[in-house]
């Protein structure tokens, strides 16, 4: 059955539930004026104020208000017909009155419960879960018909809905405005600083460089000196040499700084940049790179040290597309921090396999190749590499690596939040390309392919 049709049955089965409901003029004009003031009225605490107002005027009866405080397992009462708005949640005390899934009467009162559907935060789950917002009171209910108990359940039902979707756009609304003030924060006090580092490096290396020239000309000069007979010539090898040593030491840290302000500054301008956060979603910059040169040799030295510390090797023949060959259009520090994604699963999750003659192997491998008509007839595509030795994924949890927050069994408590692949398909797909896994004779092999 198509979306339409669907829609027609539904619409239907609703029409014929009113049939059954048989309510009254004036019950179905009080969910009526319940439905437009909920619209009408955009506060929370105008809300409330409109869920004990309708029974009260159409019914004349007193209503009580009260959401459930889940963490304490606690109703509070918010709103009565009699006294309005009592305050916020959190700083009114508990009702005596217990959180139920199911209506009862207690003090003369009839207490139906308020549900809503409410998505996990970290939007882990497809299905929203029904979750008990509250309960509403009408008083007195103990003489009511079953049929006014049912209207009340349902009208506590309209409320659910209204509740649930003023809640979450109050929440949306104080989610956009936490982000704006971050994306300030950051360019404030993140990425206008990094900035900076530039400065610093250029103060820096030109103070080697002078370092260099006195050198030069204190060698020259105790050259002078020496050959006047007035300085001993041993003393100034070896003062040169103590000179010569401090000059390689300033300049091989000075590598050290600039290379990681250069990875660090990279990943900060590509995934802190304003229009990420005001368009809720990757936005590439791309241009024309290299990407031995440009994306994954960089990435991969920042890792070469750590590799060879685990006895793990690197191979780079994973493929045979000739490297000066592969030149894409892609936002380098997107790609860049997808292989050091890929890298540093690879270095917490390399072991020891076996190949076919029973030789032990433990070491990486990256490349790439051309998949012909990947895209359609005519249209390639450059697949990219990254493989380690160790043991297969379970089939069953090959469909779920990619998941945001997701960690297989077999991470082996090596620490991670299950992040890393799930920006790795995000920052991919918004390239128009695909990630995937395929287990190979010794290992695994994660990569993704883009749009040649």
């Amino acid at each position: 059955m198509d979306d339409l049709t669907r829609m027609f049955s539904r619409v239907e089965d609703k029409k014929q539930d009113y049939v059954r409901y048989d309510f009254s003029d004036v019950q179905d004009s009080a969910l009526k004026t319940f439905f437009d003031l909920a619209q009408e009225f955009e506060t929370l605490e105008d809300l409330y104020r409109v869920c004990v107002a309708v029974p009260k005027v159409y019914f004349g009866l007193d209503a009580y208000l009260y959401t459930n405080d889940s963490k304490r397992d606690v109703l509070v009462k918010v709103c009565s017909s009699d006294e309005g708005y009592l305050g916020s949640p959190s700083r009114l005390p508990p009702a005596h009155i217990k959180p139920s899934k199911v209506a009862f009467v207690e003090d003369g009162g009839l207490f139906t419960p308020i549900f809503g559907k409410i998505a996990p935060m970290d939007g882990g789950a497809a299905e929203k879960k029904q979750e008990l917002l509250g309960m509403l009171e009408v008083n007195p209910g103990t003489d009511l018909a079953d049929s006014e108990t049912f209207y009340f359940q349902k009208l506590a039902n309209r409320i659910g809905y209204a509740l649930y979707n003023r809640v979450l756009k109050q929440k949306n609304i104080e989610h956009l405005k936490f982000i704006d003030s971050l994306v300030a924060d950051i360019e404030h006090n993140v990425i206008v600083p990094n900035m900076a580092f530039r400065l610093f490096l250029r103060r820096l290396h030109g103070k080697i460089r002078k370092n260099s020239e006195i050198e030069s000309m204190l060698r020259e000069k105790c050259k002078e000196i020496s050959a006047g007979g007035t300085l001993d010539y041993d003393w100034q090898e070896q003062m040169m040499a103590e000179f010569r040593e401090v000059n390689r030491g300033l300049a091989e840290e000075f590598g050290n700084i600039e290379e990681h302000f250069r990875n660090v500054s990279l990943f900060i301008e590509s995934l802190f940049r304003r229009s990420h956060f005001q368009e809720g979603q990757f936005i590439p910059r791309k241009r024309r790179c290299n990407f031995k040169n440009q994306i994954v040799e960089p990435q991969l030295e920042r890792f070469r040290e750590r590799f060879a510390s685990l006895g793990i090797a690197i191979d780079d023949q994973l493929g045979g597309v000739p490297d000066e060959s592969v030149v894409a259009v892609v936002d380098v520090g997107l790609i860049a921090q997808v292989y050091a994604n890929l890298f540093s699963n690879a270095l917490k999750y390399t072991r020891v396999a076996q190949d076919v003659d029973g030789v032990e192997k433990k070491f990486i491998a990256y490349g790439q190749e051309i998949v012909r008509d990947y895209f359609g007839s005519g249209k390639d595509g450059l697949k990219f590499n990254v493989f380690s030795t160790g043991p297969h994924i379970p089939p069953e949890e090959r469909e779920r690596i990619f998941e945001d927050g997701y960690r297989g069994s077999q991470v082996r408590g090596a620490p991670g939040t299950g992040h890393g692949l799930s920006f790795v398909r995000r920052a991919v797909e918004i390239h128009e390309g695909v990630v995937g896994y395929e287990p190979t004779p010794v290992g695994n092999n994660f990569y993704f392919i883009l749009p040649k």
